[in-house]
């Protein structure tokens, strides 16, 4: 084998580990913390980043294109519908009365909700 190709399988390696781990944290963060905003915090940006350093990861290793185009779709939806299925959890649970208003620094969406009426 190759001794640019073993390097590049062990960066991919590291990256699949490093990413797991991201990961691992946002779901420990998830099931620690208190409210809603701060666990759709924990869901989104993490697991965000583990899944594209695992992304890379797997692309790293495999070097196909057509599994690389699929990589690549793959981390493409994600990075869409991923952090706006956390905001719109965060604004129904503020909706649905569950967030401490007292908590927030700004409550710019108050002013929004209040003007609707």
């Amino acid at each position: 084998m190759n001794l640019w190709l073993q390097i590049v399988d062990t960066v991919g390696a590291v990256l699949v580990l490093i990413g797991a781990a991201v990961c691992l944290l946002g779901v420990i963060g998830m099931l620690r913390l208190p409210d809603v905003l701060s666990r759709s915090h924990a869901a989104t940006k993490p697991q965000s980043l583990g899944m594209l350093l695992v992304l890379a990861g797997v692309a790293l290793r495999l070097r196909s294109g057509m599994d690389l185009a699929t990589l690549a779709l793959i981390g493409f939806f994600q990075m869409m519908t991923g952090p706006v299925a956390a905001h719109l959890v965060a604004r129904s649970a503020y909706r649905t009365g569950q967030i401490d208003h007292g908590e927030l620094l700004f409550d710019e969406l108050d002013a929004q909700l209040t003007e609707e009426k």
